[in-house]
Parts: C-alpha cells; structure tokens; sequence
C-alpha cells in the first residue's frame, strides 16, 4: 500500500482535530504508570496531539513543550491547557517528529506515544527515534509506544502498512496511514536508533518502550 493514499499527517489531522480532541479526553494508563515517581526540569510531548499527556507532565516538570504536525490539534491542546490551567508551564509548537524544533540535551522526560505508527517509511520513524535521543539530557528517560501486530484486530506476524479510517460525526471517513508494528520489528527500530532500551512491553494492542540515552 501506498502511505500517500492515506493523506499526509498533517492534512488528516487538521481535518479531524475537533471531533479527535473530544475523544481522547483522558490520559493512557500506560502513560500514568511511566510518569509515576518521574520529574525533570524539562519534559516533551512528542506528538501532543490535544496535550492530554502534557497535562499530566507539567504536574511534573517545572517547563514542558508540546510537538504537533497538526497545527489544529496543537490549537486544542493551547485551549485544554487554558482551561485546566496548566498553561504558565507549557507552550506548544508545530513540528515534525523526524525534525524536531527543540535544542539537544533540552528534555529530562519525554513521552512519544501513538504517534511513530504515522510516519510514512522505517527511514523516518528511526529518524524520529534518533531525535528523541538527541534532544533528551544524558540519562533522560522516555516511553515510546506503537500499534502492534498484538492487536485483537489485526491477524498478521509481521509489521505491515495499512489505512483506519476516522468517521467524522456527519459519516464523512477520513483515512489515516499506520505502520503497524510486530514486537520484533519494533525493538529492533529503537535498537537502531541512538536509544537505550530499558524496558518493552506489550498493552492493550501496543508495544511500549522505556528508553533512555547513556549519560557516559
């Protein structure tokens, strides 16, 4: 399958970004569970999204920024952290994961979840893993996570490419590209990228990563 079929990231997103805002209004319990005992001084979300996850970061860094392609998305996660208050610690800022805006050694914490599966090709997915070490201090920790071949919905060994669609609240479908990862597959991007695992997990139909980068 073509991933150009499916619309880029950007475009999809921008036209979904309201109605996918109201459904993720809560925060992964995988992501709780990572967060748990963490802070630093500077955390990320990568691919925010409406910054349901970076709500839950800035309880426990004293700045977090916000990484979004879609420029609509990112215009919901200013209003969420508006209205739930979290707004002096974080700011927001329109980006590409395999080209991050953010200065190296600049985070201490990071969360890049349900996002690398939207990258078009390995080429930028392990680039955008490459970016994630750069940008996380020495010894900085982060969970990366991917939809995984693990999935009850999905009857295949191997990662492949394939569309979900996204039906908006008028019936309109909105096609969306995935990389759907095996485990195997998925371990073996972050081992080729600059990261250190940590840990790998299965959950809920996803591969979790805890990685981090040396501080040696």
């Amino acid at each position: 399958m073509d991933p150009q079929t499916a619309g880029d990231p950007r475009s999809t997103y921008d036209r979904i970004a309201a109605h996918f805002s109201k459904t993720r209004e809560y925060a992964w319990p995988e992501v709780e569970s990572f967060l748990d005992g963490r802070a630093a001084a500077r955390a990320l979300d990568l691919g925010c999204g409406n910054g349901r996850h970076a709500e839950l970061l800035a309880e426990r860094a004293d700045a977090v920024v916000g990484v979004d392609l879609s420029r609509e998305l990112l215009g919901e996660a200013v209003d969420r952290a508006r209205d739930h208050g979290f707004d002096a610690s974080a700011s927001f800022v329109h980006g590409d994961a395999a080209a991050l805006p953010i200065a190296t050694d600049a985070v201490g914490l990071a969360v890049y979840v349900a996002t690398i599966h939207h990258l078009p090709s390995r080429e930028a997915r392990v680039r955008s893993l490459d970016e994630l070490a750069r940008v996380l201090v020495p010894g900085g920790i982060a969970l990366v996570s991917a939809w995984s071949t693990a999935h009850d919905r999905f009857d295949r060994a191997e990662g492949f490419d394939t569309t979900i669609d996204w039906t908006l609240p008028g019936g309109e479908t909105v096609p969306r590209y995935y990389h759907i990862y095996s485990p195997e597959e998925f371990e073996a991007d972050i081992g080729e990228s600059a990261l250190e695992t940590v840990d790998v997990d299965l959950s809920s139909g996803n591969c979790y990563a805890t990685v981090t980068v040396s501080d040696t």
